[in-house]
């Protein structure tokens, strides 16, 4: 503490308060704090101290508060900026988690901690090859830094980097072989890479490890059927006893897991109250603004009309490798992604953010889509330009490579300005099988609108209307639209109409789709390993006196 800006009295509380929180009285603790705080109100280190005792009691708005006062008072101290983006980060404020932890780093280049932070945020908001880069320079500065390898497993698992992936995990497991969540990262790996059987035994040590952990038990309960006295939903509800003790994000896997079991044992009702418990809860722990969304998807169709459509057609980058699989999630693309990635000319690279990282980086104007009408056809085609060679540069041999991020449907029009010889495959399904596949299901991020029947049902709707929209103003040629039923009832023959559409020869591999071994990064990673099935379809049924606030936000 820095005498000179207190008196003795300030200087007796705070060392008070140092003692009884190091002795965990964090109430008297508190009050010292403050009473140090009436005689020296700007003092930082009392600031600072007051914001860690409320992050102890999950007060986190006011940490954030008692932290930002004490970065204002010593702008400098690089470890306060880290704590103030920590608190911003758990309230999801993301961009100025963000700016905190770059702050902190300009003041401390090596400061392992907010090097970790920084990349557990950019793994967060989906910029895993900047969070990968940001967890290696903390290992550079800590080189056994358990937090920072475990965020570096899953950014390298999420970008491909496999290999690297399992180095990480398992260089955890050398330094702690009791880390359960190493466990788990392999048993993720493991399952993207079709390794069930690997998967299980990985989720079952990080379950024997760690019991008590809803998330662990959830990823065992995907990768099998339960079955009438299965022992793994005895586990289940053994956990339900504790369910009040658990954090909500744990709370809403276990319900997610329990609703998978009792769906696999045909016992409908209790499934569907799990279903809606979980969602509920996670709905809770997430920011989702339906206006916003429903504004940007008006904004989008203006922005792309047909007199701005024509007048920049053909002024892209004129590359043939990029096919885009696009749709709601849930809707088939995964399938249709491993039918084609069996082809011998083409790679499967996944869901990449490739695009939505070049409208954030400028590359499509400084306002999107707004801007649009105004971007040069030269700004068009260095975007298809640059989007070109960071696909290419996965698979350099590969004379397609496939993007299969469902939510780019939002930026067809874009995709075809910039890239007007790219492949455009939509897949569709019913949409209250698409909506109700949806809400069944805990994903890891992104898709806010799914854990609500209502705003599921509206955000579906206006999805369909911008599809309409691209069909109007987008050329035929460009895009291809594949019914999911059609597909399961005809996979020869609509199997065969895509790898045409796609300009490649027929090859028979596309029809044993299951059989290839590559990654799988998506909630479909287990049904493709399969094959083809028609389960799946009508499944809503099951739960249909319980969907109704679903089918009226579709009518």
């Amino acid at each position: 503490m820095n005498d000179a800006n207190c008196g003795p009295s300030a200087r007796q509380h705070y060392e008070a308060a140092i003692s009884l929180h190091r002795q965990g009285r964090l109430a008297e603790a508190e009050q010292h704090y403050r009473a140090a705080l009436q005689s020296a109100p700007r003092h930082p280190d009392i600031l600072h101290g007051l914001g860690v005792l409320c992050i102890h009691g999950e007060r986190i708005e006011q940490a954030s508060n008692f932290f930002r006062l004490a970065v204002a008072a010593a702008p400098q101290n690089a470890g306060f900026r880290n704590d103030l983006g920590l608190t911003l980060s758990r309230l999801r404020r993301n961009d100025e988690a963000v700016a905190e932890f770059e702050a902190a780093l300009r003041l401390t280049p090596d400061f392992a901690d907010a090097l970790k932070n920084l990349g557990t945020v950019f793994l967060a908001i989906g910029r895993y090859a900047d969070a990968a880069q940001q967890f290696e320079e903390a290992l550079l500065a800590r080189p056994d830094y358990v937090p920072a390898l475990m965020g570096l497993g899953d950014a390298l698992s999420i970008l491909g980097r496999h290999v690297e992936a399992q180095d990480a995990f398992e260089k955890i497991l050398l330094l702690d072989p009791h880390n359960a969540a190493a466990h788990f990262g392999i048993g993720t790996l493991m399952t993207q890479l079709g390794r069930l059987a690997d998967a299980r035994r990985a989720f079952e040590c990080a379950i024997a490890l760690s019991a008590k952990c809803p998330a662990y038990h959830r990823a065992l309960a995907e990768t099998e059927h339960f079955g009438e006295g299965d022992p793994r939903l005895a586990a289940l509800l053994e956990l339900t006893q504790d369910e009040d003790a658990f954090p909500d994000d744990q709370k809403a896997e276990l319900n997610f897991a329990l609703a998978k079991a009792y769906d696999d044992l045909k016992r409908y009702e209790p499934a569907f109250e799990h279903l809606q418990k979980g969602n509920a809860i996670k709905r809770r722990l997430i920011v989702y603004d339906e206006a916003l969304v429903m504004d940007m998807f008006h904004e989008i169709a203006a922005a792309f009309n047909s007199a701005s459509i024509r007048e920049k057609r053909g002024s892209g980058h004129p590359s043939e490798v990029p096919v885009f699989i696009v749709g709601m999630p849930r809707s088939g693309t995964t399938l249709v992604e491993q039918m084609l990635a069996s082809h011998p000319n083409v790679v499967g690279a996944g869901e990449l953010t490739y695009v939505q990282d070049l409208i954030r980086d400028g590359h499509a104007g400084a306002e999107y889509p707004s801007g649009i009408p105004s971007l040069s056809s030269d700004a068009l085609c260095r975007f298809g330009g640059v989007y070109t060679t960071r696909v290419s540069a996965l698979a350099p041999q590969a004379k397609r490579v496939i993007d299969k991020l469902p939510a780019n449907f939002r930026h067809i029009g874009l995709i075809h300005l910039a890239l007007p010889n790219a492949r455009i495959v939509h897949l569709r399904r019913d949409p209250v099988d698409t909506c109700f596949s949806c809400y069944s299901k805990l994903f890891l991020g992104g898709l806010n609108y799914t854990y609500d029947l209502g705003e599921l049902g509206r955000y579906y709707k206006a999805y369909e209307a911008l599809m309409a929209h691209w069909q109007t103003v987008v050329p035929q040629q460009a895009m291809l639209e594949v019914q999911y039923e059609t597909l399961v009832d005809n996979f020869t023959e609509q199997a065969r109409r895509i790898v045409e559409f796609c300009g490649l020869e027929w090859n028979e591999r596309c029809l044993r789709f299951h059989d290839t071994k590559r990654a799988v990064r998506t909630l479909s990673e287990v049904q493709v390993r399969q094959p083809l099935f028609r389960s799946s379809i009508g499944r809503w049924r099951h739960y249909e006196k319980w969907l109704q606030p679903l089918r009226d936000a579709l009518s």
